[in-house]
């Protein structure tokens, strides 16, 4: 008797813990909120800096090689910073949402050739498309313009937006579903994927699908940066609504279909790569801009208003610790500057944020506080 209901209390515990597997297993192996360490700011090292202030929605930073900054806003200018404050208006921007001037980068030999490369949203048959553009920047004069590649899915929301030159000389584009989740998984379609071209626009020979499509199966890529082995990450948001959260840190592979709108979190199917990293459902950090600095991954949070920094060896991500959580209200991207400082945009002018009489602002940080 008392065997028999050994075995049957045996038996009603293994069908409820396959019943509930899934729960238990977020449980006890998921990212949750106590597992993101509050960082502690080390003393004795110089405190933030508000080197810039009373910007409209910043977006990118970038450094010129004379020391300058060049930096995007959403409404359509490109600001050049420096002793002076100047504004260079681009044309045909269309600012909706969270669609606008966004990304920004240097052509690697930009002291030859003067060469930038502009991620914006554009007005186009009764609807929004996102395109990257190509000009020769001289002084504050932008000339010769040249389309890369058009017809990226745009939209008020989900718009991607980073672009960065790779160690493989190549340019790199994240982009978002443009709030349609469809366009994720379809190679065919630029919207929800990270794209590669070369400095012309041209495919790759070795691109996985014979297009611009390097992954796929994202929702809205806004950071990448590459580590010192050469390894290519990139920040994504997860859901949106009242049950936000699922936000990833992934690691980049030629050709991968990282899962969305199929999967989330620590989930994933056959034919699907699962995140380093994620913020699971306690949390929403909406990650933007990353940069790598000193053995770490540093990336920057709106919606959690955290500078967030993640430990990695051998490309494999080992810890992650947030800092300034609402000293600064929401972070749109960080970048390592020439002198070696970690450089910040605010992003309190968004409509989203609350925006102190400076916002938004650049504030320069010493790594060294930060245990970098």
């Amino acid at each position: 008797m008392k065997t028999t209901i050994i075995i049957f209390i045996i038996i009603v515990i293994g069908i409820t813990a396959y019943t509930y597997r899934e729960k238990i297993i977020a449980r006890f192996f998921e990212p949750t909120e106590s597992s993101i360490e509050q960082g502690q700011i080390k003393e004795g090292e110089k405190s933030p800096e508000v080197i810039a202030e009373d910007l409209t929605i910043p977006w990118e930073l970038v450094f010129l090689p004379g020391g300058d900054m060049l930096v995007t806003e959403r409404p359509g200018r490109l600001l050049r910073i420096g002793k002076d404050r100047s504004v260079i208006e681009v044309r045909g921007v269309a600012h909706r949402g969270e669609g606008g001037l966004l990304g920004l980068a240097l052509h690697p030999k930009f002291s030859e050739n003067k060469l930038i490369y502009i991620y914006m949203t554009t007005a186009r048959n009764g609807g929004l498309s996102n395109s990257v553009e190509r000009y020769v920047l001289d002084g504050l004069i932008l000339s010769n313009r040249t389309v890369i590649i058009e017809n990226i899915p745009g939209a008020s929301n989900h718009d991607g937006g980073r672009i960065a030159f790779g160690p493989d000389g190549l340019l790199y584009i994240t982009t978002g579903d443009a709030g349609n989740e469809d366009n994720s998984q379809n190679k065919e379609s630029l919207g929800g994927k990270i794209l590669r071209v070369d400095e012309n626009g041209k495919v790759p020979k070795d691109n996985p699908f014979a297009n611009a499509v390097y992954s796929y199966g994202h929702r809205n890529v806004q950071g990448i940066a590459w580590d010192s082995m050469g390894v290519l990450w990139a920040t994504e948001h997860g859901r949106s609504g009242v049950s936000s959260g699922y936000d990833e840190v992934n690691k980049i592979i030629k050709g991968a279909n990282y899962g969305w709108p199929d999967n989330e979190g620590g989930k994933s199917s056959v034919g699907s790569i699962s995140p380093e990293l994620h913020s699971s459902s306690s949390e929403t950090w909406a990650p933007s801009g990353m940069t790598y600095s000193n053995g770490h991954l540093v990336f920057a949070g709106l919606r959690g208003e955290s500078l967030y920094v993640v430990s990695i060896s051998d490309s494999k991500v080992q810890a992650v610790k947030s800092y300034f959580r609402e000293k600064f209200g929401r972070l749109r991207t960080v970048t390592v500057g020439p002198d070696n400082m970690l450089y910040i945009l605010t992003n309190n002018t968004d409509g989203r944020g609350s925006p102190s009489t400076t916002d938004d602002r650049i504030i320069r940080i010493d790594p060294k506080i930060l245990g970098l």
